[in-house]
């Protein structure tokens, strides 16, 4: 599945503030922690708990977001589908960097090893 203009718009102009949310309700359904999110969006971002909040509080979109990031160096090992899209597919590099992020918590929250999601 190929990304359209108008996905890429909607995913550089959507709030870091209003996914974070959401990604703490799926993490926390399936018996993970804040901390653990914390730990995976720091990984992925090198965003700490603080600078997180800052973000947050700051209504940051992510583009923003993201072009503040130091992304990781192993970030391109995320690999697979997620909400319908072939990660290592996709052309848009922000888009691509806000599904890194989703398929980082989908894994945290279908219970897989912190060292696997982490890819070390």
């Amino acid at each position: 599945m190929k990304t359209t203009p108008q996905h890429n718009e909607r995913i550089a102009k959507m709030t870091f503030s209003s996914v974070y949310p959401h990604y703490i309700t799926k993490v926390e359904s399936k018996g993970r922690t804040i901390e653990e999110l914390h730990q995976v969006i720091e990984w992925l971002t090198g965003f700490d708990a603080q600078k997180l909040q800052e973000l947050i509080d700051e209504k940051v979109t992510f583009e923003t977001f993201f072009k503040n990031a130091k992304l990781n160096s192993n970030a391109h090992l995320i690999t697979g589908v997620i909400c319908g899209y072939r990660i290592e597919e996709i052309e848009n590099e922000l888009t691509k960097q806000a599904r890194y992020l989703d398929k980082l918590v989908d894994e945290l929250a279908k219970g897989r090893k912190m060292e696997k999601i982490l890819r070390q």
